[in-house]
């Protein structure tokens, strides 16, 4: 359903994704992991076409999402849903308006119409009846659930997941987790998930894609990222804190940074 070529993300001299290369199944879980900084995020937001890359292509339904027109660009992210690390919900609207808001924009649906729509989304996600809360009166969990709700209350093609089970206990990690598996089968959708959850992301995946440094280090069905023989890899899925893949991401010696003080001259001796 998409596809990444050569995609390059820069800021400044800092690349945050170095020429990816990464094929989006249609009507199957891709999981994108990665440490903090890796470029995940980066990537899906690119892919979603919210931001676009300093270079490469990203193909959606034979379209360059990165070489389009504005306005078509806003017409094929009408085919697409989204659910932020942090929800993202509109503090001003209760939860039904929340769920609501893409169908009143979108659509010239009748409000029963909608209505019925709403109520069928939040029933699959666990909270009908729960219509007339507001965000603050939400846990972490069931924010992301109205998330959820918000995101598929179009219908959309591709739903992308930035970090879902990031800031919950684990039972509401596990609830979100299933409702995206079971959502992805029942709905026939093309789900992608962000995360750096090894086991939630493995226990979903259709396809894995693996990044260190803005840089794709492993893909492949899940099997194949637990049975890797790459050190970085199994360093990765095992949460080693020592391995091929440092603490620190200098490329400057300690000492010599320590030693030079901004508005000074070094010297060569």
């Amino acid at each position: 359903m998409i596809r990444c070529e050569s995609i390059l993300m820069q800021y400044g001299e800092t690349p945050a994704l170095d020429h990816v290369e990464v094929d989006v199944r249609d009507r199957a879980t891709t999981v994108i992991l990665g440490g903090s900084g890796s470029g995940k995020t980066t990537l899906l937001r690119i892919m979603a076409g919210l931001v676009q890359p300093t270079d490469g292509r990203v193909w959606f339904e034979g379209e360059d999402l990165a070489h389009i027109p504005r306005k078509r660009l806003y017409e094929l992210r009408q085919y697409m849903g989204m659910v932020f690390q942090y929800s993202a919900l509109l503090n001003s609207l209760n939860v039904y308006d929340n769920v609501a808001f893409a169908l009143h924009e979108h659509s010239k649906l009748d409000e029963s119409i909608i209505h019925t729509i709403v109520t069928m989304k939040l029933e699959q996600v666990g909270l009908r009846g729960l219509e007339h809360l507001m965000p603050s009166q939400l846990s972490g969990g069931m924010a992301k659930r109205v998330a959820l709700a918000r995101a598929i209350a179009i219908d959309p093609k591709v739903v992308f997941f930035d970090e879902p089970t990031s800031g919950l206990d684990p039972i509401s990690a596990a609830v979100i987790i299933s409702l995206i598996r079971d959502m992805t089968n029942k709905m026939r959708m093309t789900s992608v998930v962000v995360t750096h959850d090894v086991e939630a992301g493995l226990s979903i995946a259709d396809h894995v894609v693996l990044l260190w440094q803005g840089r794709v280090i492993a893909k492949g069905a899940p099997e194949n990222i637990r049975n890797s023989t790459d050190e970085r890899v199994c360093q990765f899925v095992e949460g080693r804190p020592d391995g091929p893949i440092p603490f620190s991401r200098s490329t400057t010696s300690y000492i010599d940074d320590l030693m030079h003080k901004p508005g000074t001259v070094r010297l060569e001796t």
